[in-house]
C-alpha cells in the first residue's frame, strides 16, 4: 500500500485538487443561485394525476425570495423548458425572477428529467393541425396525416394544443373521417397545468399576480397553461381568487393566427358560437433571429427579417396591420386590462435564447408591467452565467478527476498491460498524404450520414418503442449503427483480398490488442476486460461526485443544456440497453482513428507534442460535424434560411441540427480524453470505454424518454 501510494502521490495530489475546485465552484454557484442568502431554493416532487387518474410525482425547483411569506405573498412565475432539457434550463430565467423580488418554478416536464411520466402520455393523433390552427377540413384535405412511430406522431403534434377545438384533441380515421379516442393529446402542457395550480395554491404566492414562462416545446406548454387558467378562480380561506395568468412569455416559441375563417368560426371559440372562450393577457414572445426551428414553423422560413415582422401572421399576433406591425413595440399597451402585445428580436440562436441577458431583461420588465409591481433591483443586473461557467468548470473538473483515477490503476501490477504506451512501431506511423486520405474519408462518411440518420433514428426509423426509448437517444443509436457497419466493413473486407493482405494493420496497430506478439492476430479480451474494470471504477467515482453536488447544492455538472445528472431506475436501465452499441461505436471509431491512423509523434511526451497530435485525432472526430455547422449556418447567415432545411427538406431540419452547438464541443472533449488515454496506454479500449459511458448517461440522464416504468 506504502509503494501504490508513493508511486500514485502525484496523481493523487490532481486529483484531489481537482476535487477542490469541482467543489468551490459548486459552493459558489450554490450562493448565486441563492443570491448570496437572500433567496431558498428547494427541490422535490409535485404529486399529480392523469386524465385516468394515475399519480405521477413531477420534479421542481423552487426559489422563494427572502421575506415572502404567508403575510408577504409574492408575485410567481411558473418556468417550462424546452424538448431534451429538464428544470435546470430554466434556471437563468428562475434564478433573476427569484432575485428580482418573484417566486419561481422550475419543472421537469413529462419524459424529462426526474418526472416519472413518460414523454407520450402527453398524447398524440394521427394528424397535424395546419391551418393556422383553426378549423381545419377532411373535405378540403387541410388536414396533414401523419405517419410513421408514435414518437414521431408525438413530435409532430406539439402544436395541436388541447385549449382549442375538441376535434384537435382526438385522432381522425384518414378514410372515414371518423373520431377514434384511443389516441389523443392528453395534457399539452406536459405537467405544466398541475404545477400552475400547485405553485397557485402555495399561501406565500399572490395569486392574482401570476405568469407563465416556456422556451420551444415548453411555449406550447406555456400556452396550454395560460388557456387552461383562463378565467380561472382559486377557493380558499374566505375569498375567490383569479388565478389568470397576468403575462404569458413565449421563449423561441410560436403564434397562432386567431382571425375566423369562412364560417366566422374562431381558434380560441370552443363552442363555435362566435366568441372567444380562451384570453391570454399581456403576451410578450421572445424570438431568435437565427432560430434553427424557423422552416418548422408556419411563420419564418428564412432568418426572421422585415417579411416576417409585417407579415399576416405576426401582424395578427400583435392585433395590428401589417404596415403598423414592428418588432420591439408593444401594442394595445394596458397591462392592467391584459392587452398588452409585443414580440422581440435577439441576434442569437434557438437553444442559446435561454440564456439570452436581455431577452431575460425585458421577461422581468413585462411581468413587472403585468403585476404592476416593481423589480427589487434593475433588470439589468444579473448573475445567472456566473453559475453557469462556474458549473461548467466543475464538469471539466470533475470529468478530469475520473481521468486521475483511471491513471491510478497503472502503478497495480494486474493492470499494467491497459498501460504499455504507444506501440514502438515507426513503420506504422502516418504522416502527408497517406494520413490525410484517411482523414477526409472519415470526415466526410461523418458529415453526409448525420443530418439523415439520427433524424430518421429520432422518429421514423421502426424501433420497438417500449424498448428503446429515448428519442435522443435513437437518433444517435441509428446513426451509431450505421457507422458501425461501415467501419466494420472498411475492416473485413480488405481482409477478404489478399492483395492487401500484406499492408493490413495487425490487433496491435489496430489498438484492440497488447504490444505483444503473441496477440497480433488475435482480439485481446483480457485487455478489453481490465480496461473496463478500470474505466468503471473512474466513473463511478465521478457518479458519486454527481450525487453528492445534487444532494448538497440541488445542481448537476451542465453548461446551459443537460449533461450528468444522478439516474431514476428505469433510465439506468436505458443507460444498460444504449451502452453496448455506444462502446461498439466509439472502440471500432478509436481504432479507426487513434490506431490505424496513428500519427508520427504520438509516443512522444510533453504537452507540446500531445497538442501537436492531437488536432489531428480532434479533425477526425469533429470535423464531419463542423461541415455540417457550416452547412446549416452559412446559408442562415447569408438570409436563406437554415441548410438542412433548405437542401433535405423540413424533416431532417430541426433538433439535430440546433443540437451541433452542443454536440460539437462534446465531441472536441472526447478527442481530448481519448487522445491522452492512447497516448498513456497504446490501446483504444481505455479512452473508448471512457467517452461511451459518458455519451450514454448524457443522452439518457435526463433528456426526453417515451415511456417510464
Amino acid at each position: 500500500m506504502k509503494e501504490f501510494l508513493k508511486k500514485t502521490k502525484q496523481t493523487l495530489i490532481i486529483f484531489c485538487s481537482l476535487l477542490a475546485l469541482a467543489v468551490v465552484c459548486m459552493v459558489i454557484s450554490d450562493q448565486i443561485q441563492k443570491d448570496f442568502g437572500k433567496v431558498t431554493v428547494k427541490t422535490g416532487y409535485i404529486s399529480a394525476k392523469t386524465v385516468d387518474e394515475e399519480e405521477y410525482l413531477m420534479g421542481y425547483k423552487l426559489y422563494i425570495p427572502s421575506g415572502v411569506s404567508k403575510e408577504n405573498p409574492a408575485p410567481a412565475v411558473l418556468c417550462l423548458h424546452g424538448y431534451q432539457n429538464d428544470h435546470e434550463t430554466s434556471a437563468a430565467y428562475a434564478i433573476e425572477a427569484a432575485r428580482h423580488g418573484y417566486v419561481a418554478l422550475a419543472i421537469d416536464e413529462f419524459g424529462h428529467g426526474s418526472t416519472n411520466i413518460g414523454m407520450l402520455e402527453r398524447g398524440y393523433v394521427n394528424h397535424k393541425v395546419s391551418v393556422c390552427f383553426g378549423w381545419d377540413s377532411i373535405e378540403e384535405g387541410t388536414y396533414k396525416f401523419i405517419s410513421g412511430p408514435n414518437r414521431f406522431k408525438l413530435l409532430s403534434n406539439f402544436s395541436n394544443l388541447d385549449f382549442f377545438i375538441e376535434k384537435y384533441k382526438n385522432s381522425i380515421d384518414k378514410l372515414t373521417g371518423d373520431v377514434s379516442k384511443t389516441e389523443y393529446i392528453i395534457d399539452s402542457s406536459m405537467g405544466g397545468a398541475a404545477a400552475y395550480a400547485w405553485l397557485a395554491s402555495q399561501d406565500f404566492v399572490d395569486g392574482e399576480k401570476m405568469a407563465v414562462t416556456g422556451h420551444s416545446m415548453g411555449t406550447w406548454a406555456a400556452w396550454s397553461v395560460s388557456a387552461c387558467f383562463s378565467g380561472a378562480i382559486l377557493e380558499g380561506e374566505g375569498k375567490n381568487i383569479d388565478i389568470t395568468p397576468r403575462a404569458t412569455i413565449l421563449q423561441a416559441g410560436e403564434i397562432f393566427k386567431t382571425e375566423t375563417d369562412s364560417l366566422g368560426r374562431m381558434a380560441y371559440d370552443k363552442d363555435g358560437d362566435g366568441t372567444l372562450d380562451i384570453y391570454f393577457n399581456n403576451v410578450l414572445l421572445l424570438s431568435a433571429k437565427y432560430d434553427e426551428f424557423n422552416y418548422f414553423r408556419d411563420y419564418a422560413k428564412t432568418p426572421i427579417n422585415e417579411d416576417v415582422e409585417h407579415g399576416e401572421v405576426n401582424a395578427n399576433f400583435l392585433a395590428t396591420s401589417t404596415d403598423e406591425a414592428s418588432f420591439n413595440k408593444t401594442y394595445h399597451e394596458d397591462f392592467l386590462l391584459g392587452t398588452s402585445r409585443r414580440r422581440n428580436l435577439y441576434i442569437t440562436n434557438h437553444r442559446l435564447l435561454t440564456h439570452n441577458h436581455k431577452a431575460i431583461a425585458d421577461t422581468l420588465e413585462w411581468m413587472s408591467a403585468s403585476f404592476a409591481t416593481p423589480l427589487s433591483q434593475a433588470s439589468t443586473n444579473q448573475i445567472y452565467m456566473a453559475k453557469e461557467w462556474l458549473v461548467f468548470i466543475a464538469m471539466l473538473a470533475s470529468i478530469a478527476s475520473c481521468l486521475c483515477v483511471v491513471m491510478m490503476f497503472k502503478n497495480v501490477k494486474w493492470f499494467e498491460i491497459v498501460f504499455l504506451g504507444v506501440p514502438n512501431r515507426p513503420e506504422k506511423e502516418k504522416s502527408g498524404k497517406k494520413w490525410w486520405k484517411g482523414a477526409i474519408i472519415t470526415v466526410l462518411i461523418s458529415f453526409v450520414t448525420y443530418p439523415f440518420l439520427t433524424q430518421l433514428g429520432q422518429g421514423l426509423f421502426p424501433l420497438p418503442e417500449k424498448i428503446f426509448r429515448m428519442t435522443i437517444g435513437d437518433g444517435f443509436l441509428v446513426w451509431y449503427l450505421i457507422l458501425i457497419i461501415i467501419m466494420l466493413c472498411f475492416t473485413i473486407i480488405p481482409r477478404i483480398s489478399k492483395k492487401k493482405e500484406k499492408e493490413l494493420p495487425d490487433f496491435i496497430d489496430m489498438g484492440l490488442a497488447r504490444c505483444d506478439d503473441v496477440y497480433k492476430d488475435k482480439f485481446d479480451w483480457l485487455l478489453l476486460l481490465k480496461a473496463l474494470i478500470v474505466v468503471g471504477v473512474g466513473i463511478l467515482v465521478m457518479y458519486l461526485e454527481v450525487v453528492l453536488y445534487e444532494a448538497i447544492f440541488k445542481l448537476d455538472l451542465r453548461f446551459i443544456w443537460p449533461f450528468f445528472r444522478s439516474f431514476s431506475f428505469s433510465r439506468f436501465l436505458q443507460f444498460l440497453l444504449y451502452l453496448p452499441i455506444f462502446i461498439i461505436f466509439f472502440i471500432l471509431n478509436n481504432s479507426k482513428i487513434f490506431a490505424s491512423g496513428r500519427v508520427v509523434g504520438t509516443g512522444e511526451k510533453g504537452v507540446k507534442a500531445f497538442f501537436k497530435v492531437w488536432w489531428r485525432y480532434a479533425f477526425c472526430m469533429v470535423g464531419g460535424i463542423l461541415l455540417v455547422i457550416l452547412l446549416e449556418y452559412i446559408p442562415f447567415f447569408l438570409g436563406m434560411g437554415p441548410g438542412a432545411d433548405l437542401l433535405f427538406g423540413t424533416t431532417f431540419g430541426g433538433p439535430f441540427m440546433s443540437l451541433l452547438i452542443v454536440f460539437a464541443p462534446q465531441v472536441i472533449v472526447f478527442s481530448l480524453i481519448c487522445t491522452f488515454c492512447y497516448r498513456k496506454s497504446g490501446n483504444v479500449f481505455l479512452g473508448a470505454l471512457i467517452v461511451a459511458i459518458l455519451a450514454c448517461w448524457i443522452v439518457t440522464g435526463g433528456s426526453a424518454i417515451l415511456y417510464n416504468f
